[in-house]
């Protein structure tokens, strides 16, 4: 949609489809300049032929209904504009919205990992709505200063040749200026916009762990820190204003002396008798629809200086590459995989250095549950972010059910897996809505019940006011731990998957949960190949086989009593587990 160019370019590229519509709103403007300079010429017939004594006073009506007509061309014309203007602009930034948005959905973890969400909040947010205000006022404005510039010096040549070229005579200097100042504000706008963006992070990142904060008492800590990011701001926007207010007196001044150059020139040759009272009336009208709009101008130049330091800032967004898929929708439509699984000489590093997974390699049937057990920092999660291809391996390859799955379609694949996460997310919606969130088509509510009961929340949920319909909080505030997860789980379950992970899904509910919840997901995983990844030997102990990770390596395999045996690392966390249970008794 949007080409990936800088400066005018770009912003053509973006105006496609509404090309039309602001052609048509240009149009408009030049009807209603050209009836702004028609009135002006009027104005000096008037003058010269009715009020000089070459007419009579039955032509008074005549003129004032010519003048009438003229401005209610220039009034339909402007509103016209206006109207044009408006909806291609708005029409262009919501196409911008919707596709930066869609966008976003589909770059890379790698690329989330490593790029601030505040910064994309304010690109997202601040920097489009400066593209809104360009689109909408000043490149418009362009079209209407070309017109009013163009018609009345045109006009002023007819009148007086000398005074249309005297008029010419400050506009290098006020365009030099401008320039000189788009360079400087340009620098200038684009260090306020990326401080901005880190005021937004801080913000962001306060507002989301307001609980932590206030738990360790850290107000006044992070108070400090806003305050000083938030003095950055202030400094980077007063220089900024500085620079604004630096421009206005200087344009001022320009366009002042040249109006009064060229009316004390004008006043000169119609005293001397060169140009008549009528003709010196309408040269300064013209005049000042000369000057001013070029002083205008200036400002829309500088004005264009933030939108293109915002629509530059988009822009390194739309380079970003999407994930992405190798099959079409028709091939990929409907296709279901079976489960098998083999990771060959799999190695992954997130960035250049150190592997966080080294000469990864093991198989498994579908159906069949394997647990991954590790110290944190192991790989465990790692490792299983690979299957949905969250992150491509960076040498090795993982096949399902005989195939390399970099020749799966990304998203057809995800459908198929379904992921209850150590750390729980939920929208700010319905229960309902949240657990159906993992489906594709229509679900009635006895599968959405099955689902919660199976995870043991069913009775929970009928325990709120609104039941199935309860709102809940963003991130799922208002609910425990333990009711997040099993939401979670039911979300997942309802969706079907062919492969399950569990990333640890088993860390927030109380051990009575946790026996209901295995029980209802040792019968729900039958026939599906499952990936447990958990902290707990009681949580891997019944799995078809165990894989111990150290450092990124596989470390011991097999079943809980083949490894129980052995002097590694499993049998020592059993120990230290049971040890645990009996302090406990």
């Amino acid at each position: 949609m949007v080409k990936k160019y800088r400066g005018l370019r770009g912003l053509w590229d973006m105006m496609q489809g509404y090309r039309l519509l602001y052609i048509l709103a240009l149009v408009s403007i030049a009807v209603g300049a050209l009836s702004r300079t028609a009135t002006l010429l009027l104005l000096r017939y008037f003058v010269d032929d009715l009020l000089g004594g070459k007419g009579s006073m039955k032509g008074i009506p005549f003129f004032a209904f010519l003048f009438v007509i003229l401005a209610a061309v220039e009034g339909g014309a402007l509103f016209l504009k206006g109207k044009l203007a408006a909806l291609s602009s708005e029409g262009i930034i919501r196409r911008l919205r919707n596709f930066l948005f869609d966008h976003l959905q589909k770059l890379s973890f790698s690329y989330h990992d490593h790029t601030d969400t505040g910064n994309l909040i304010e690109r997202v947010t601040s920097d489009v709505e400066v593209l809104r205000k360009f689109f909408s006022e000043r490149a418009i404005a362009v079209g209407r200063i070309a017109a009013l510039f163009l018609f009345n010096v045109t006009a002023l040549l007819y009148l007086n040749v000398k005074l249309g070229l005297l008029s010419l005579l400050f506009i290098p200097f006020i365009l030099f200026q401008s320039y000189w100042f788009f360079k400087k504000i340009s620098k200038a706008y684009e260090e306020y916009q990326s401080q901005e963006a880190k005021v937004s992070s801080v913000l962001k990142e306060n507002i989301s762990s307001i609980r932590i904060i206030k738990a360790f008492a850290r107000q006044q800590f992070e108070k400090d820190k806003f305050e000083k990011v938030n003095e950055g701001k202030f400094r980077k926007g007063k220089k900024l204003m500085l620079l604004h207010s630096f421009f206005w007196p200087v344009s001022d001044i320009l366009c002042t002396v040249q109006l009064l150059f060229i009316y004390y020139i004008g006043a000169m040759m119609a005293i001397s008798g060169q140009i008549s009272v009528g003709t010196y009336i309408a040269a300064s009208g013209m005049v000042i629809w000369i000057i001013w709009p070029i002083r205008n101008l200036g400002e829309v130049i500088i004005h264009a200086s933030e939108a293109f330091v915002s629509f530059g800032r988009i822009v390194t967004i739309l380079k970003e590459q999407r994930e992405e898929d190798f099959l079409s929708n028709e091939k990929s439509s409907g296709f279901r995989i079976e489960g098998n699984v083999q990771f060959s000489h799999v190695n992954f590093s997130y960035v250049s250095g150190e592997p966080a997974l080294h000469d990864i390699s093991f198989s498994c049937s579908a159906g069949e549950k394997i647990a991954l057990l590790g110290g944190s920092g192991s790989g465990k999660t790692t490792l299983i972010n690979l299957l949905p291809r969250f992150y491509d391996c960076t040498s090795g390859e993982i096949l399902i059910d005989g195939r390399n799955i970099r020749t799966f379609s990304r998203s057809e694949l995800r459908k198929q897996i379904g992921i209850v996460e150590q750390e729980p997310f939920l929208f700010s919606r319905s229960i309902r809505e949240n657990i159906l969130f993992g489906t594709f088509g229509a679900c009635d509510d006895a599968r959405v019940e099955a689902a919660a009961k199976a995870a043991a929340i069913h009775d929970v949920i009928l325990g709120f006011p609104e039941q199935y319909d309860t709102v809940i909080g963003e991130k799922g505030v208002t609910l425990s731990g333990g009711q997040k997860q099993r939401i979670v789980i039911a979300r997942t379950l309802l969706k079907d998957p062919r492969i399950l992970i569990l990333d640890d899904a088993m860390s927030s509910v109380d051990t009575a949960t946790e026996h209901n919840i295995r029980q209802a997901l040792a019968e729900l995983m039958k026939g599906r190949t499952s990936f447990i990844i958990a902290h707990r030997i009681q949580t891997v102990m019944g799995t078809d086989r165990i894989i111990v990770l150290e450092d990124g390596r596989i470390a011991e395999t097999g079943t809980h009593e083949d490894l129980i045996t052995n002097s590694g690392f499993y049998q020592r966390i059993f120990d230290l587990q049971s040890e645990r249970s009996e302090d406990h008794v």
